[in-house]
């Protein structure tokens, strides 16, 4: 009786699994499909992307230059903006902006006013960010905070706010680039901080904007080959740090720790990245062209894989595997 009773529970219980299979595989079926649709008119639609001097801005304003957008890209340098007009169609504009400045700022959008007209502006892509200066937070001061706050978290609510009433108008989207670091603190000084923020004033919008019928869309990237993650970029930045902070904190820290600190770097962090900046491209594209967003995309297998997880995970078990790799100061008492 009780062997029959063992048998017919295992049954159901291998059903309910099928079922729940089946239920998983129908939901991304139907996910999948829905999120195909693509918004019409594309040719009528402007495109504000910051930050496309390289990396992931660039892309995404040739590639939605192909898709038939008119993208207005907005570059730091007179580089960026002849480099894109040379290798674009003539619906693509360029504009000179620095995020951290007013009134580049205020120039930018009184262009972008010009073009679109009564229209609106269909999205903003608030791409443009800096990933130094990055190494210990007791090696930081307030000013090596408050330099990248200005760009990474006050120039994307700068640029935002500057083009809300265009936004509103037609109805469009906010595209914030975050990172994963903004759901772990896993280095340390203000880059996890700013990006952290980031999340926080993308949240807040999109509830504020939901009423106007305004998207905001979040973009949480993992590792990707860009000048954020460059090496050799960031060492650098740490031995500049190094020379300036106070002789009794490199006492604490030991002579060695900046070599032992460039080896690790060189032997993990460097191939860690992705090459593949177009995964990352495309979710910034879907969240500009397709008529069923995500409220967050998380493009790189290791940031759905590994960095979100962690993110959940009891604080005790994320605190020991991204400390347990770090090289420790002379003075480490653990």
């Amino acid at each position: 009786m009780w062997l029959d009773w063992l048998c017919e529970l295992e049954d159901i219980t291998a059903t309910m699994w099928m079922y729940i299979a089946a239920l998983v595989v129908l939901y991304y079926v139907v996910r999948w499909y829905r999120e195909l649709e693509r918004v019409p008119d594309r040719g009528s639609k402007y495109v504000y992307i910051t930050g496309c001097d390289s990396g992931f801005g660039n892309l995404l304003a040739r590639h939605l230059d192909k898709c038939g957008f008119c993208v207005v890209a907005a570059c730091f340098t007179e580089k960026g903006e002849e480099e894109l007009k040379k290798s674009c169609s003539n619906r693509l504009s360029t504009v000179h902006l620095d995020v951290t400045k007013t009134e580049s700022v205020d120039k930018a959008v009184a262009f972008i006013k010009n073009l679109v007209g009564q229209k609106g502006l269909w999205a903003v892509v608030n791409n443009a960010g800096v990933s130094v200066p990055t190494g210990c937070c007791d090696w930081m001061t307030i000013q090596d905070y408050k330099s990248m706050m200005d760009v990474n978290l006050d120039g994307v609510i700068r640029v935002t706010l500057s083009v809300l009433p265009l936004i509103k108008k037609a109805r469009g989207r906010v595209v914030n680039v975050a990172s994963v670091f903004g759901r772990i603190s896993a280095v340390g000084g203000p880059y996890c901080v700013s990006k952290y923020a980031v999340e926080a004033f993308t949240d807040s919008l999109r509830r504020c904007l939901h009423p106007f019928g305004v998207k905001v869309l979040c973009i949480e990237p993992g590792f990707f080959k860009t000048n954020v993650t460059d090496t050799n970029l960031i060492i650098s930045c740490v031995k500049k740090l190094w020379e300036k902070i106070p002789k009794e904190t490199k006492e604490d820290y030991g002579d060695d720790y900046i070599s032992k600190v460039e080896k690790l770097m060189e032997e993990k962090f460097s191939k860690m990245p992705d090459s593949d900046l177009m995964k990352v491209v495309s979710c910034m594209e879907h969240a500009v062209s397709a008529v069923h967003t995500r409220t967050r995309y998380s493009p790189g297998w290791d940031a759905k894989f590994f960095w979100l997880p962690l993110s959940y995970a009891p604080t005790w078990l994320s605190d020991y595997l991204l400390l347990k790799d770090t090289v420790k100061p002379a003075k480490s008492v653990i």
